[in-house]
């Protein structure tokens, strides 16, 4: 399987038009279309339902879109890290994220590192941990800032100065919003909205205790945005961490009773040999004392 042919076929799956595609390719749709035969007869499977004016992706072109996209995209940033020029320190530092406060001190970590070097770009991807360590592990991620519980063996880590609080997100017209603090038999007959992650559940289960089993979910999530459209739109009320955002500002939120409380930690893998940009991003971030931090998310 040819690098080569994996672009043709991303670029075929974008467009859902082989002709199209190969304009774009700047080669014949013939020889587009032999690749493609090549590419399936190689992989013993069907990729495409052609019809009469586009094709679509069957499951197995699914499946190898997603396996083409991660090595495309290694390549390229493989291509990256050897192409920085010798003296002045430059190239593309991968950073996988959860919605966390403490991204303000990665922020700012950002900003004093590319003042020294200004040639450096930051590409961000937001996702939860368990997103983010997949990407972290196939190497299309060179470090990540992961909201907690997550289990980080396999990773050097710095532990992050700021904690969430952990509470409801409700409208304002919502028998909830007169509460100053929410405790577990609050939520009883409550429709919730909660995070999708298996270990943030476990938490939740244990704040709970016994009346967990009896709760009403009605949706979870894995990025808040989508929750706080989700409570205004009167699916349920969300338990959510107080990230501060203007996002909520329409909405109430109130702090959970006894209090729950996550952190988080920056993470690159083990004995990874990393790019000259990375690890001179991971010595710089090193040598800021971040115990007493006081951040404004």
């Amino acid at each position: 399987m040819e690098l080569r042919v994996l672009k043709y076929f991303l670029m075929v799956a974008r467009e859902e038009n082989i002709t199209k595609a190969a304009q774009l390719l700047h080669i014949t749709q013939p020889t587009l279309s032999r690749q493609l035969m090549l590419l399936e007869e190689e992989l013993g499977t069907r990729l495409f339902l052609r019809g009469r004016h586009n094709i679509t992706l069957t499951d197995d072109g699914l499946l190898l879109k997603r396996r083409a996209q991660e090595i495309v995209g290694l390549v390229n940033k493989t291509e990256q890290e050897f192409s920085q020029q010798a003296k002045a320190l430059n190239g593309e530092i991968m950073i996988g994220c959860g919605e966390t406060c403490n991204m303000a001190l990665l922020a700012d970590w950002m900003t004093s590192f590319r003042e020294k070097h200004p040639l450096v770009q930051y590409n961000i991807y937001s996702a939860t941990a368990e997103d983010v360590k997949e990407r972290l592990e196939s190497g299309l991620l060179d470090i990540g800032l992961l909201m907690e519980p997550v289990e980080f063996d396999r990773y050097d880590f710095l532990r992050m100065p700021y904690r969430e609080r952990w509470g409801i997100l409700t409208r304002y017209d919502s028998p909830l919003a007169e509460k100053q603090q929410i405790r577990p038999a609050d939520l009883l007959e409550v429709p919730l909205i909660i995070s999708r992650r298996e270990q943030v559940q476990h938490e939740l289960a244990a704040w709970f205790g016994s009346t967990y089993e009896h709760l009403q979910i009605a949706a979870t999530f894995n990025l808040f945005v989508n929750a706080a459209i989700m409570v205004k739109h009167y699916v349920g009320t969300a338990l959510i961490l107080d990230l501060g955002t203007t996002l909520y500002d329409s909405l109430r939120f109130i702090p959970l009773t006894p209090q729950l409380e996550n952190g988080a930690v920056l993470v690159w893998k083990k004995n990874l040999v990393s790019s000259r940009v990375v690890s001179a991003f991971i010595n710089h971030i090193r040598q800021y004392p971040i115990e007493n931090t006081s951040l404004n998310c």
